[in-house]
């Protein structure tokens, strides 16, 4: 397999679940209108709804990371990188893919073995009476984020790679 047809496959990946992950959005929105709903036209609440508008709004994080760093959408300095060709740009992100996010996403990883294994083994549920049991399933979004993100790090370093060879900015 090529790498462009590697890279492609990863952003296609990306991109599906990236537009998916969107549309949690709104369901979080309408969610948060029930909720408010019940608390002030009906004086009631729920600890399981509140607390699943944290797992939504996890999960639109955890898969919206990848696809918001294969669309450019991350942190950098524009300033300089905005003035650099094409062959710069590339060279700047094939570092940048190679010495910060790979070792950043595998620190992560790392890090949180041990947190999100203990919470897996001992299927860790909300503190409250009343509240989601599915604690151990929110903490592995962590690893999940981790390893979506090293993936799309992947096609963004073998894009780099293709430009600095050939001096295109992107295959497509």
């Amino acid at each position: 397999m090529r790498i462009e047809n590697l890279s492609k496959l990863i952003d296609a990946s990306s991109d599906l679940i990236g537009r998916s992950a969107a549309w949690l959005t709104v369901g979080m929105v309408l969610l948060m209108a029930l909720i408010v709903a019940l608390r002030y036209l009906f004086q009631t609440g729920s600890i399981a709804m509140q607390e699943s508008v944290i797992y939504v709004n996890a999960l639109i994080f955890t898969l919206g990371a990848a696809y918001t760093l294969k669309e450019q959408g991350h942190v950098r300095v524009d300033i300089f990188y905005n003035r650099l060709g094409v062959k710069q740009k590339a060279l700047v992100d094939l570092l940048g893919g190679l010495v910060f996010l790979l070792p950043f996403a595998g620190f992560i990883i790392w890090e949180s073995w041990d947190y999100v294994s203990v919470s897996w083994r001992i299927k860790e549920s909300s503190a409250e009476l009343s509240g989601l049991p599915y604690v151990y399933l929110l903490k592995a979004t962590i690893i999940l984020l981790a390893l979506l993100l090293i993936i799309q790090g992947i096609s963004e370093i073998l894009k780099a790679i293709v430009s600095i060879r050939q001096g295109d900015s992107q295959f497509d």
